[in-house]
């Protein structure tokens, strides 16, 4: 069972873009080594045709055999255990061990604890996450079991597809009408210390009405952005991740906390200002975030 944990606490990941990339497609799956996305999604669900699904497989085991994917964190989504091709697609997760297995339309607990025990049986390494996708009213409605369910938990993508579909909501610019449910998932996945990245945007062609989205996730607090489309990284990068002004208040904050006289304050004046230690936590998060980034840049 996973603890409610302080988001600073947890590690620093960057996931401002997280691209989904059908399986079946050989050719997108190449071109992703180019694309600078903090994580990418190999997907082998709803993106694959029934027909497609073992070439998609076999697509993903030669990726990661002859060139896997570097400084990306790299997801595969498998389709549901209760399908023919759950089980396949777990033994393929074990067999090339990536970094995540994205568990779509998660609903209970016990779909959770399945994933879970396939990976602890057959011995895949503990550094190997869960991410469940909430994506229907009922994923929503248990979003707080969900998140305590498993240790291996580490994030919540939302899919607003399915949750338009389960309730009638209709797409429409500004999402009002969802709000209500996104910040109810976000607010569990904080409560959690796990990430939570906000629903893909479906008309990539809109960059106008994607900006805008992107900032409206990144005001409710979503870490980060599926995408559907290469053309949706750089605004997603830009919108999710650290600000210049904010990453500037930070180091003020980091150095004024490292002052000798410091060392032994809860609470501290910053240029008129009162800051608490909590914030060292978050600037020292900002912080990390920002040398990944760059040091990423310089690896590429």
């Amino acid at each position: 069972m996973t603890a409610l944990t302080d988001i600073n606490s947890a590690p620093a990941r960057l996931r401002r873009s997280v691209l989904s990339v059908p399986a079946g497609n050989a050719r997108a799956l190449e071109k992703v080594h180019g694309l600078d996305c903090d994580a990418v999604i190999f997907d082998l669900e709803d993106s694959v045709a029934p027909e497609k699904k073992i070439e998609a497989r076999d697509n993903l085991r030669r990726l990661f055999r002859e060139r896997p994917l570097r400084n990306r964190e790299t997801i595969i989504r498998i389709n549901p255990l209760e399908t023919e091709f759950g089980r396949a697609d777990m033994d393929l997760v074990v067999e090339i061990s990536p970094e995540v297995v994205l568990v779509p339309k998660v609903e209970r607990v016990s779909e959770m604890q399945a994933i879970a025990d396939i990976l602890s049986e057959t011995g895949a390494p503990d550094e190997l996450a869960i991410w469940a996708m909430i994506e229907t009213p009922k994923g929503v409605l248990n979003a707080a079991a969900i998140a305590g369910a498993d240790e291996r938990l580490r994030c919540f993508v939302v899919g607003l597809n399915d949750l338009r579909k389960g309730t009638g909501v209709l797409s429409q610019p500004g999402r009002a009408y969802l709000v209500p449910w996104l910040m109810q998932v976000v607010l569990v996945g904080r409560a959690y210390g796990i990430d939570v990245i906000d629903s893909v945007f479906n008309d990539f062609k809109d960059a106008e009405a994607f900006d805008a989205e992107c900032a409206q996730g990144r005001a409710m607090g979503f870490s980060g952005k599926m995408l559907i489309h290469p053309a949706q990284i750089e605004p997603a990068n830009r919108h999710f991740g650290p600000d210049p002004r904010a990453v500037e208040e930070a180091e003020a904050v980091i150095a004024a906390f490292s002052r000798p006289e410091a060392q032994h304050l809860n609470v501290i004046n910053l240029n008129g200002k009162m800051v608490e230690r909590l914030h060292l936590a978050e600037a020292e998060k900002l912080v990390a975030k920002t040398r990944i980034i760059a040091e990423r840049k310089k690896s590429s």
